[in-house]
């Protein structure tokens, strides 16, 4: 009987090891250039003091993605077709226009990312390497079908790994890294709310939220599935913040005091300090996140606007089957690069992308609340009491940080 009952677990977890995608992908993807770049600046200014808040984020991040999967999972239907539905198309239609600006900033700001680590290595100017970007990425989603592109991005999420070994090497005080983990440290000054804001701002991302819905509705999971999605969100949501809790780390020991703003003077600052193993390391973890990240920032757009006009949509369709579903996806690449070849900073562009989200973000967790527990639409599968307490909690903590942050840009 107890090995029945063995044999059985195992099985289960094998399943449940085979089903792993969208949740761990939306991890990874919720780990750009632009996400790393925010987790060195919170360890360089200041030191391990946030690394609690990291710790905090990881039920938060579970609750609000496994939400949004659940809704998908259970309706059928992406948040777009929901608000659509629920709402009103014009409201619908404004959610979108804001993703969709705060996603080609982003898009922006990672091509320019992977861009700078290639100049800094190879000493060519990173204007010549932003076409080449966009055309691998386009061709990898364009003419690939789903399967591959999953199965590109799942290996690109597992070399973030890289972080933990930069962690390592970086040798910091256990016991410092310890005490800062479980025992929360706030302070309420400028460098500290900043560090803080950045950081919810990088990891509540609207972009994950409507990458994951549709990515379960795209692999045509079913209620009995829920399980499933269940772990798999869990799994990529604490994969996620354990990259990030390690690049605070590394950040803390090698760069804590000095002004950090963008991936090459991150890169260029870790060079002669920590030496050529960090600065690889650094360097190999923001060109494989950012070509996991820009694909899910192009497809999350053109899933939204697809779903909102009732387009046909999905990876595994040929261009001439889903033509403005793919007009989006290539249109947001196109558009990052011409920010990029524009007087336009992507310091600046990464920051009204983050004034964006956290205006968005709110109301969407407050939309995803309420429909997870109306059950006219979904029935038995109602929200976990789980999901709804961190859902709750993360609600306020978002709208609190979004005061904050719209009262330091108009004061």
């Amino acid at each position: 009987m107890y090995r029945k009952k063995f044999i059985e677990s195992i099985r289960r977890n094998r399943e449940r090891i085979k089903a792993l995608g969208p949740g761990i992908v939306t991890g990874g993807a919720g780990d750009d250039p632009a996400g790393i770049v925010t987790c060195t600046v919170v360890g360089a200014t200041t030191g391990f003091q946030l690394l609690w808040l990291a710790f905090l984020s990881t039920p938060m991040m579970i609750a609000v993605q496994d939400t949004a999967s659940r809704i998908a999972i259970v309706t059928g239907k992406s948040l777009p077709e929901i608000t659509n539905i629920f709402y009103s198309r014009k409201f619908t239609g404004l959610m979108i226009f804001t993703l969709l600006i705060a996603n080609i900033f982003t898009i922006a700001a990672d091509i320019d990312a992977i861009a700078s680590i290639f100049e800094i290595t190879t000493g060519i100017n990173s204007v010549y390497f932003l076409i080449p970007i966009t055309a691998l990425i386009g061709y990898l989603v364009v003419f690939k079908q789903y399967k591959t592109v999953k199965k590109v991005l799942i290996i690109l999420t597992s070399i973030l790994s890289v972080y933990i070994i930069s962690a390592i090497i970086s040798k910091p005080s256990i016991k410092l890294v310890l005490m800062n983990t479980f025992i929360p440290h706030i302070k309420f000054s400028s460098a500290f709310i900043i560090a803080a804001l950045g950081y919810f701002g990088t990891k509540m991302s609207p972009y994950l939220l409507f990458w994951q819905a549709s990515e379960e509705k795209e692999e045509h999971k079913t209620v009995v599935q829920v399980e499933e999605v269940d772990f798999d969100t869990a799994v990529g949501m604490t994969y996620s913040t354990v990259i990030d809790y390690f690049i605070i780390v590394s950040a803390a020991v090698m760069l804590f005091g000095h002004n950090i703003e963008t991936v090459k003077d991150a890169a260029l600052a870790l060079k002669p300090l920590a030496g050529n193993y960090a600065f690889a390391l650094f360097s190999i973890g923001i060109v494989v996140s950012g070509f996991l990240a820009i694909p899910v920032l192009s497809g999350s757009s053109a899933y939204a606007v697809a779903d909102a006009f009732g387009w046909r949509e999905g990876l595994d369709y040929k261009v001439s089957d889903a033509k403005g579903f793919y007009i989006v996806f290539l249109g947001a690449l196109i558009l990052g690069d011409l920010i990029d070849l524009s007087p336009v900073s992507t310091v600046d562009a990464l920051y009204y992308s983050q004034v964006l989200d956290g205006i968005l973000l709110p109301i969407l967790i407050g939309i995803i609340l309420m429909i997870s527990n109306n059950k006219n639409i979904m029935g038995e599968f109602t929200n976990k009491r789980f999901n709804n307490v961190f859902c709750t909690v993360t609600l306020i903590f978002t709208v609190s940080l979004t005061a904050i942050m719209l009262y330091q840009l108009v004061s």
